[in-house]
């Protein structure tokens, strides 16, 4: 693709960044195919090739608009186009960077702006815990709408001593997911104490700024990756532990951006490099250990895995995952358009509900269809998502194999 950036934005770091992935796109239309929004749609500008057009001309001059800022936001950063490009076209990143130069130059509503600033405070805020904890006792008397974003609270269970491990790594502690699905967190220490590996939280390490990023204030997201690897760092630096252990796939795929992100900070960018190096999926941590796990499990356990965009497009760790629980011993089941995107994506189903609970809706008719006893997926975004729509379980996988090995200890 041919560009001539503005004055303003040639010779600039975003400028140059955005051109060079601009002048890999061939227009091929392969990424409209994949795109959940072109779907749902039909709108050239709500494809990756429409909002690429978009950029294009912002970054060559023409004044963007609120109609320009609505396709970008319409977009759910899946990258799955990412995957079907035949050109390598960095779609994320230069999606990226529209929003920030669009913001920048388009005035939101004010109600928009409010809407954005109250989901963002309200996740990182450390009075959402007791409030989940409140709406979670009350959920029977909450009307649908608000009942379908508390999920259930299940007991977190005891937690073995770790410390006895020769292995370390650490976990991130991360903002809602504590609060929201404990579960998922003790059910990882005690996964990862069964292989003899020993998980802890850093002090000083929270969310990994995906949620600040995807919501117009990408300055408060960088502070939150610089807060976090210097959580990490000493850790890291004393070779204490051997990896950073993430069990929420959205949490992985932005940490792992982290040395991109950072990468022209003099004070971070190496340390950022070498955080990334340790960033590993869970899934990563357990697949060499399946073979150990799988003799104290059962066989059969009928299920559909729902891959998160974040795992198998961000990370392409989808055939890892599957492999794994395969080796594990479930009967996973295929179903149609397991590539596309379940309408979750952070924010985006406060955002755009209505966009959000079509694609919900297509993907658990998909799964319907191979009838399975659970959905498994990788990301508590996803999980409770698709819970909100149907009555079949729908467990972050390590939980499940948590829940049959403490099943077969029993006596």
């Amino acid at each position: 693709m041919q560009t001539n950036l503005a004055s303003w934005a040639s010779g600039t770091e975003l400028g140059e960044e955005a051109d060079a992935i601009l002048r890999r796109c061939v227009h091929c239309g392969f990424c409209t195919a994949t795109c959940p929004t072109y779907q749902v749609l039909g709108d050239e500008l709500d494809s990756p090739r429409g909002r690429i057009y978009l950029i294009k001309q912002v970054l060559e001059g023409k004044e963007p608009t609120q109609s320009t800022q609505q396709h970008l936001d319409r977009c759910l950063t899946c990258r799955n186009c990412e995957t079907t490009c035949p050109s390598g076209v960095e779609y994320g990143h230069l999606v990226d960077i529209g929003r920030k130069i669009v913001d920048e130059r388009v005035e939101r509503s004010w109600a928009d702006k409010t809407k954005r600033t109250l989901l963002r405070r309200t996740m990182l805020s450390p009075l959402f815990a007791p409030a989940m904890r409140l709406g979670q006792s009350l959920r029977g008397m909450l009307p649908q709408a608000l009942k379908r974003k508390v999920p259930e609270r299940r007991d977190a269970g005891p937690l073995p001593q770790v410390a006895r491990h020769e292995r370390q790594v650490l976990m991130l502690t991360g903002c809602v997911q504590p609060a929201m699905m404990p579960t998922i967190d003790a059910a990882t220490i005690r996964v990862l104490d069964a292989v003899g590996i020993g998980a802890r939280l850093a002090p000083g390490a929270g969310c990994c700024g995906a949620v600040s990023f995807h919501l117009d204030v990408q300055d408060e997201a960088v502070a939150q990756m610089r807060a976090n690897v210097d959580a990490w760092w000493p850790l890291v630096q004393d070779a204490k532990v051997e990896a950073i252990v993430m069990n929420a796939s959205g949490c992985g795929a932005m940490v792992k951006e982290y040395a991109h992100h950072l990468r022209n900070d003099p004070a971070y960018a190496q340390k950022a490099a070498d955080i990334v190096a340790l960033v590993k999926d869970v899934a990563e941590i357990v697949a060499p250990h399946a073979g150990l796990l799988r003799a104290r499990l059962p066989a059969g356990t009928r299920a559909a895995f729902h891959p998160p965009c974040t795992l198998q497009h961000w990370q392409g760790l989808r055939p890892l995952s599957e492999q794994l629980l395969a080796d594990l011993g479930f009967d996973l089941q295929p179903f149609a358009d397991k590539h596309l995107c379940c309408g979750s994506a952070g924010a985006y189903s406060v955002l755009n509900p209505d966009i959000a609970m079509e694609l919900r809706d297509r993907k658990l008719g998909a799964i319907a269809a191979a009838s399975p006893d659970v959905i498994l997926s990788a990301n508590i975004g996803c999980i409770g998502h698709l819970q909100s729509g149907t009555e079949t379980p729908v467990r972050h996988w390590v939980e499940v194999v948590d829940e049959q090995l403490r099943q077969a200890a029993q006596p």
